[in-house]
C-alpha cells in the first residue's frame, strides 16, 4: 500500500523539506560557477579594448563633462594587466590619454566623434590631429568617425572629405568605423581609409545570432571582407557580448554567454591573425536609458572595475546567488508565520511550497530589476510590483491558514481587498504587455512578477470590477499573439512571457464570470 501522511505535521515539515532544497536548487542552478578556456594570463595581453572615461555616476551628457583623472589614470593602470592596446571614441575631455596611456605602457587607436554639428566636428578633428602628432609613440591609429553613418548625421562624401583631412595631417593609419553593413552601404569610404573598421556585435544583427552561431557568423563576416577589400586590413572595430539584458529571439544576454563569446572569439582571432578590439572595457550604466538594460552591460569589468569573469576564472551568471537565496528564504517565512498553525494535510503540503514559490518569484524579481530599471520611475514600479507580490503572497498564506485569532482578522482584511490585488496585477500586465508590443526593443520581460497573482488567482477567484477587468484581460489575451509574432517562437524568454500572461488572462477572466454569476463574495468563493 503506498504511504501516506496522516499527520499534518509531519506532511508539513516533509514539504518545508522539499521547498528548501527546492529553493536552494533554483538559486543555485542560476549562479553556478561555469569554468572555461581562460582568454588572458599574466604573459598573454589580448589587442585592445574599447575604453570611455565615465564612472558609473556620470555620462557622456553630463554639462559640463568632467572627467575625474584619478579614475583615468586607475583604469588605464587596470587594463594594461591585460591589454596591448585602448580604443577611444571622443577627443572632449579625454585629452590627457595618450600621456596616461604612456605612463602605462599602453598604445591608443585615438577617436574622434563626427556629428551633424560642423562645429563640433571641426573641433575634435583638429584635437585628433594635434594629439596624433604631439604621441607619434602612442597613437598607432586614428579612427575618424564612429558609426555616423549608421546614425545619418553625415553624408558619404562628407564624410570621405574628412577621412582625407586627417591623412594629409597625421602619419598614422587612418581609418572609420562602423557596422560592417555600412561599408557595403557606402562604398566610398573604403578607398579613402587605410584600413577598414568594422562592428561585428552578433546580439544587434538585425537576424540576431544566439551564442552557438555568433562565432561562426564573425567569422564569416570577416573572411568575407578580407576578401572583398584585399590588400586592405580590416580591423575588428568592436566585437562582444552582453552580460545582462533581454533575449533576442536566440541571442541571450549573460555572464557565462559573454565569457564563452570573448573568450572563444580571442582564441579564433589569434588563430587566424586578426586584429581586433573587444567592446568593452567596462560597463556603462549610462547606456541603459537609452539602450535598455543591455546597453550598460557589455563590460569586461563591472562599472565597479571589478572582475567579472569573462577573460579569465569560472564564471557565474548571478554572482550574489546566495544574498537573493537568504532574501526568498527571508520571505518565505514570513508567509509561513503569516499561515501558522496548519490542521489539514493538504494545507501542510501546499503552505511551504507556496511560501518558496512566493519568495524565489520576489527575489527573481528583484534580481531583475536591479539590473533593468533605468531611472526612478522603473525604480518605482520595480518597488510597487514587490509590494503587490507580497500582499498576494500573505493574501494566500492566510487563505490556506486555520483564520484564528489575529489571522482570522488579517484574513478578512486581506479577503475584501483581494479583487483589488488581482486588478492592481492585471492592470500592471496589460501595461507590460502594451510596452512589450509597441516599443519592445530596449525592454526587459517582467514574467516573474505575474507568476504568483496569476496563478493563486486562477485557482481562486474573486469579486472585481468586470469591466476594467475585462478590459484588461483582453489587452494581456490580445497582446499575446502580437508580442510572439514581434519576437518569434524561439525566444524562450518571449514564451515564458507569454505563458504567464495565458494565465493571468484567464484568471481574470474567471474572476469576471464569477462576479458576473453570483453577487455575494462568499458564494463567488464556492
Amino acid at each position: 500500500m503506498p504511504v501516506r501522511f496522516r499527520s499534518p505535521v509531519l506532511t508539513y515539515l516533509a514539504s518545508c523539506l522539499i521547498a528548501l532544497i527546492a529553493l536552494c536548487g533554483y538559486w543555485y542552478g542560476l549562479g553556478k560557477p561555469v569554468v572555461l578556456p581562460d582568454a588572458a594570463t599574466p604573459t598573454h595581453k589580448l589587442q585592445c579594448a574599447s575604453y570611455t572615461p565615465f564612472d558609473k555616476d556620470q555620462s557622456p551628457f553630463d554639462q559640463p563633462f568632467a572627467p575625474r583623472p584619478a579614475r583615468m589614470d586607475a583604469d588605464l593602470a587596470l587594463l594594461a594587466t591585460r591589454f596591448e592596446c585602448i580604443r577611444t571614441y571622443s577627443m572632449t575631455g579625454l585629452e590627457a590619454i595618450p600621456a596616461l596611456a604612456r605612463k602605462h605602457g599602453l598604445k591608443v587607436m585615438l577617436g574622434a566623434w563626427v556629428n551633424a554639428s560642423p562645429e563640433d566636428t571641426a573641433h575634435e578633428i583638429k584635437a585628433l590631429i594635434t594629439a596624433a602628432n604631439a604621441y607619434p609613440d602612442v597613437v598607432t591609429a586614428v579612427i575618424v568617425g564612429n558609426e555616423t553613418l549608421l546614425r545619418k548625421e553625415v553624408t558619404g562624401p562628407q564624410l570621405a572629405k574628412l577621412i582625407r583631412q586627417v591623412k594629409a595631417e597625421v602619419k598614422q593609419p587612418v581609418t572609420y568605423a562602423d557596422v560592417w553593413e555600412y561599408w557595403l552601404q557606402y562604398p566610398e569610404i573604403a578607398p579613402a581609409v587605410d584600413f577598414l573598421t568594422i562592428h561585428l556585435l552578433p546580439y544587434w544583427e538585425d537576424d540576431p545570432k544566439g551564442i552557438d552561431d555568433a562565432l561562426t557568423h564573425v567569422a564569416q563576416i570577416r573572411q568575407r571582407f578580407g576578401e572583398k577589400f584585399a590588400p586592405k586590413d580590416i580591423l575588428i572595430g568592436e566585437t562582444g557580448w552582453p552580460s545582462e539584458g533581454r533575449q533576442r529571439e536566440t541571442a541571450l544576454p549573460s555572464r557565462v554567454n559573454e565569457a564563452k563569446f570573448i573568450r572563444s572569439f580571442v582564441a579564433m582571432a589569434e588563430q587566424h591573425g586578426w586584429h581586433y578590439n573587444l567592446i568593452e572595457a567596462f560597463d556603462q550604466p549610462w547606456k541603459r536609458e537609452a539602450e535598455g538594460a543591455v546597453g550598460g552591460y557589455w563590460g569586461l569589468f563591472d562599472a565597479d572595475r571589478q572582475e567579472k569573469g569573462v577573460l579569465t576564472g569560472p564564471v557565474s551568471n548571478l554572482p550574489y546567488w546566495p544574498f537573493w537565496l537568504a532574501v526568498s528564504g527571508v520571505i518565505g517565512l514570513l508567509a509561513l508565520f503569516m499561515a501558522g498553525r496548519v490542521t489539514q494535510p493538504r494545507s501542510a503540503l501546499i503552505v511551504p511550497l507556496l511560501a518558496v514559490f512566493g519568495g524565489a518569484c520576489i527575489g527573481t524579481w528583484g534580481e531583475l530589476a536591479r539590473v533593468t530599471s533605468r531611472f526612478t520611475g522603473e525604480y518605482l514600479w520595480a518597488g510597487a510590483l514587490v509590494v503587490l507580490n507580497l500582499l498576494v503572497l500573505m493574501h494566500a498564506a492566510l487563505t490556506l491558514s486555520a483564520r484564528q485569532g489575529w489571522r482570522g482578522r488579517g484574513f478578512a482584511w486581506f479577503e475584501s481587498r483581494a479583487g483589488w490585488w488581482l486588478s492592481a496585477a492585471g492592470f500592471a500586465g496589460a501595461v507590460m504587455m502594451l510596452a512589450m508590443v509597441f516599443d519592445p526593443r530596449y525592454r526587459s520581460f517582467a514574467t516573474p512578477t505575474l507568476w504568483l497573482p496569476a496563478l493563486f488567482y486562477l485557482l481562486r477567484p474573486v469579486r472585481v470590477l468586470r469591466r476594467e477587468a475585462t478590459l484588461l484581460a483582453c489587452i494581456i489575451g490580445i497582446g499575446i499573439v502580437t508580442q510572439l509574432i514581434r519576437e518569434g517562437l524561439s525566444n524562450p524568454q518571449a514564451l515564458g512571457w507569454a505563458a504567464v500572461s495565458v494565465v493571468m488572462t484567464l484568471a481574470l477572466w474567471r474572476s469576471v464570470r464569477i462576479s458576473a454569476a453570483s453577487p455575494e463574495p462568499e458564494r463567488a468563493r464556492e
